[in-house]
């Protein structure tokens, strides 16, 4: 059986979130790269996944790419503050908040950037986003001290801080700048066609 294009996309995304959303991954993982775990699959694999799956939506939910990478960035970097970073570790709420919120601006980023009149300007998105993620990885691998432990009430893990930055490196960076760059290629080709 051969699934529609659609499903193609949506089924993997779906199967993303419950093994972010569903597994015991802090089981298998510290704690902190549990978080950029979930952290990346939201914004840098489940998102895209559920953009190509569901267009109606993402045609709805398309805006600028430039603003959505710019909301993107202030998700993201509001969530890696200390206060929040620990209300969204110690608190259900703060939790689910944390995030739908990352979920939500990955969304914002991928329609808009995918669903640009420019493939320029979603390139542009995309980029910005990779830059700004790949600074935040490289904040948190290169601190002299976990800077969480303090107001998340737990042992400090400099090692698994260090890990979560690695994986926000390693995941977001490459996909975003792939995508980045397809979306530039694509621009050729069109320029080239015309």
């Amino acid at each position: 059986m051969t699934l529609p294009v659609k499903g193609r996309y949506l089924l993997p995304a779906l199967a993303c979130l419950a093994v972010l959303w569903l597994l015991p991954l802090d089981r298998w993982l510290p704690l902190f790269p549990v978080h950029m775990l979930r952290h990346m699959g939201l914004v840098a694999v489940a998102a895209p996944l559920l953009v190509l799956g569901l267009p109606g939506l993402a045609r709805r939910m398309a805006i600028p790419p430039l603003l959505a990478a710019a909301l993107e960035f202030v998700v993201v970097w509001a969530w890696h503050l200390p206060a929040a970073h620990a209300t969204g570790r110690n608190s259900l709420t703060g939790f689910v908040t944390e995030q739908g919120s990352f979920l939500l601006a990955g969304l914002l980023v991928w329609a808009g950037c995918l669903a640009a009149a420019q493939p320029l300007a979603g390139a542009g998105g995309l980029l910005l986003t990779s830059m700004h993620m790949t600074l935040l990885g490289a904040l948190l691998i290169l601190a002299p001290r976990d800077l969480y432990f303090e107001l998340c009430g737990t042992a400090p893990d400099l090692t698994g801080q260090q890990l979560g930055g690695m994986l926000m490196l390693g995941i977001g960076t490459p996909v975003y700048l792939l995508a980045g760059v397809a979306l530039t290629a694509r621009a050729l080709k069109t320029e080239v066609r015309a």
